[in-house]
């Protein structure tokens, strides 16, 4: 299947690893030309050596402005953005009594506040050019709290109202927009958290862990033409982790 994306500009963010890796390679391999970022240059540099054609971005998203900054600087070196994905890192476990405010406000920067600054200042060009994707890669902390993640449980919810809210006001201009949640990925954050996998494995009915090329082609399909009547949703690649409708 052509799903389109031949000549499309994409903006991967948090892409040094990981899922947004995945999802940057993934797009490079259909045919789009593809930014990506991380906070750390040299880490971003590695990435994009391994990926045809992209072109790294190093920028801190726990920064007040730098989304904004980001996605200016990726229109200016490509032209315009057709697809934005937004991807960062998860903050610092840890529970509701032993957290600081600092680490609320930095959790808040990173996760909620520089998905707001990037969307708007991606729509004007989607919205003049009549198209666009946008996807929020979140995480099942959106739909159920997991242990230890009191912030990203906390701020993630909040991701899928504002992804409704942004859906009202632009379908009607050929633009999407979802949120896809991943679950018990093999990934370097599985390690950081230091969860074993066989303890994870025992709560997911596909009794695995899912691969960050599964959760990419979830990204694909969703920035494809063809995905063109789906925004407003939240899309799991979970195994069937979320108990919840």
């Amino acid at each position: 299947m052509d799903l389109g994306l031949k000549g499309k500009r994409v903006l991967v963010q948090g892409a040094s690893s990981g899922l947004g890796f995945a999802i940057a390679k993934a797009f490079s391999a259909e045919g789009a030309i593809v930014a990506i970022c991380s906070r750390n240059e040299a880490r971003i540099r590695t990435a994009a050596a391994k990926i045809p054609g992209a072109i790294p971005f190093a920028f801190d998203l726990t920064e007040k402005g730098s989304g904004t900054k980001l996605v200016k600087e990726v229109i200016k070196k490509l032209g315009g953005i057709d697809i934005l994905v937004t991807n960062t890192g998860g903050p610092p476990k840890g529970l509701f009594s032993t957290l600081s405010i600092e680490d609320w406000q930095e959790g808040f920067e990173q996760l909620y506040l520089s998905v707001v600054e990037s969307v708007l200042a991606v729509l004007p060009g989607m919205k003049s050019q009549k198209w666009g994707r946008i996807l929020f890669s979140t995480s099942t902390a959106a739909k159920e709290p997991i242990a230890g993640l009191t912030v990203s449980n906390s701020l993630r919810p909040g991701l899928l109202g504002l992804m409704k809210s942004i859906t009202l006001e632009v379908a009607a201009e050929g633009i999407t927009v979802n949120a896809m949640l991943p679950g018990y990925t093999k990934t370097e954050r599985l390690e950081e958290l230091g969860v074993s996998e066989e303890s994870l494995i025992r709560d997911v009915p596909a009794r695995r862990l899912g691969t960050a090329e599964e959760y990419a082609a979830l990204a694909l399909f969703l920035g494809s033409m063809q995905a063109g009547y789906i925004t407003g949703q939240s899309i799991a690649g979970d195994g069937g982790l979320i108990r919840g409708l």
